[in-house]
């Protein structure tokens, strides 16, 4: 064995990855990618559902955004005030207001309720069966078809469907909005949890065709907008809305509404 010849290849091999690795040293340093701390630390405290209900394609691109200032430390839905609290501290800012929401289902129309077309026999899913002439098997056209797609989309197990419309637990729902987002009726408001009175009806049918659809359809009477001593209620096409920012929760609207369909939070 020649051991020359043994000592210069070593001594190449050697060279070379001391080569190589000054060539990394180098590369790492002209590549490298700046961290925010706060980023992290921000991200540190995000639930880390990834359920999109800031608006942002998740908790890093939401973490990414608060630490330069482009959302608010309130902005995840899902951790609330606790969260929004400890990334304000984070930020070194006070925290801004963060009341809880929670979805709210804008129909009355249960099975005993809203009368019915037709019977049934299509796609079980609310999507598929709006583009279906007819919408499934209820009269009114603006209510809930009781097939459940929001249901599935919920993370929380916080909407279900009970005697054929959909029905939101305000204690496990988190306000991302996914329920809203399939609803294809645009039936599910984001409501203060603190909201004392709903509107629980969503269709845009005049008084007569209300009442022949529906046994708990807003009549369009504007008897609630009339007797509301703080202006908080106002009509919205054909349907009674109202205004969470004025509303006290003095009852008026429910006591005057003659098909009772402007109901205390259950």
């Amino acid at each position: 064995m020649d051991i020359t010849g043994i000592a210069i290849a070593a001594a190449v091999v050697g060279v070379i990855g001391l080569i190589i690795g000054l060539l990394l040293v180098v590369a790492a340093e002209k590549f490298k990618v700046e961290v925010d701390e706060k980023e992290i630390a921000v991200r540190g405290e995000l639930p880390g559902n990834n359920c999109g209900g800031c608006g942002y394609a998740g908790c890093d691109a939401l973490a990414k955004a608060i630490a330069a200032g482009e959302a608010a430390p309130n902005a995840c839905p899902v951790g609330g005030a606790s969260v929004a609290e400890k990334i304000s501290a984070i930020l070194g800012v006070e925290a801004g207001s963060s009341e809880k929401k929670v979805a709210f289902v804008k129909c009355a129309g249960t099975c005993g309720v809203a009368k019915e077309k037709c019977v049934y026999t299509g796609i079980k899913d609310c999507r598929d069966a709006s583009v279906v002439p007819g919408k499934g098997s209820k009269r009114c056209s603006y209510g809930c078809m009781g097939f459940g797609s929001c249901v599935s989309e919920c993370q929380f197990d916080a909407i279900h469907i009970v005697d054929g419309v959909a029905v939101v637990d305000p204690e496990k729902c988190v306000a991302c909005g996914k329920c809203a987002q399939v609803c294809p009726n645009q039936l599910i408001d984001l409501v203060p949890y603190s909201s004392t009175y709903h509107v629980t009806c969503n269709s845009q049918d005049k008084g007569k065709t209300v009442k022949e659809n529906c046994s708990a359809g807003c009549l369009g009477c504007t008897l609630c907008v009339k007797q509301c001593p703080n202006a908080a209620i106002s009509m919205v096409g054909n349907v009674a809305t109202i205004d969470y920012s004025k509303c006290d929760g003095c009852g008026t609207c429910a006591e005057k509404c003659p098909a009772k369909i402007i109901r205390p939070k259950k």
